[in-house]
């Protein structure tokens, strides 16, 4: 029952994006933990110090961010990665290893909010190879496009895991992308959640 919730999660989550895409809208990216949660809406204190209410939609799902380590990261692994620098000199603030059911999901090389001038590549990785500081991975994305970007050891390194509503608790780290209306009220159909406290690094 979980893996059917979690998979019907990630199906709301790509349906967003799409949505999202075609009305050339951006989702609102939350970080920070959850204060209060009571049926479907969600209060978030953010991490820039401000209190975010999320309406949920009715079948909304949890998904767990989990922590990986570099020898999970793998040709012919889809990541997404948040990165600094230059398109010469790229270096990696955290990778997320995608669950093959999530393969495709917001495919490219586009602006980030992690930290100023951050950028997020979601793509395949063509080849891994060893440095003397960590590894590098060369990326491929759709129409052709790649990024080589350094992922140095203590980067935190993720994926998503199967959570329970009982997850999204008072006092969870999490991380949601809503949609804002025109009236400036947020909704979401997923809350990604620490696991174990940990928080989601994206």
């Amino acid at each position: 029952m979980r893996s059917v919730r979690f998979i019907a999660g990630i199906a709301i989550v790509v349906l967003v994006s799409g949505v999202a895409a075609l009305a050339q809208t951006t989702p609102t990216r939350l970080r920070g933990t959850i204060t209060a949660i009571e049926g479907n809406s969600v209060t978030i204190a953010t991490r820039e110090g401000g209190s975010a209410n999320v309406k949920l939609a009715d079948n909304w799902a949890v998904a767990l961010v989990a922590p990986l380590t570099m020898a999970d990261i793998k040709q012919g692994s889809f990541v997404g990665i948040a990165s600094t620098g230059t398109d010469a000199d790229r270096t990696a603030l955290e990778v997320l290893v995608f669950p093959d059911a999530m393969r495709g999901a917001n495919e490219g090389h586009y602006p980030w909010d992690l930290q100023p001038e951050s950028m997020m590549t979601n793509a395949t990785v063509s080849t891994v190879a060893g440095a003397g500081d960590g590894q590098t991975l060369k990326l491929e994305y759709k129409n052709g496009g790649t990024q080589t970007i350094k992922v140095k050891p203590g980067t935190p390194i993720v994926t998503f895991l199967p959570g329970e509503r009982s997850d999204a608790k008072v006092g969870a780290k999490v991380f949601v992308g809503a949609l804002k209306a025109a009236d400036g009220t947020l909704s979401a159909g997923r809350l990604n959640v620490g696991k174990d406290g940990l928080t989601p690094p994206m």
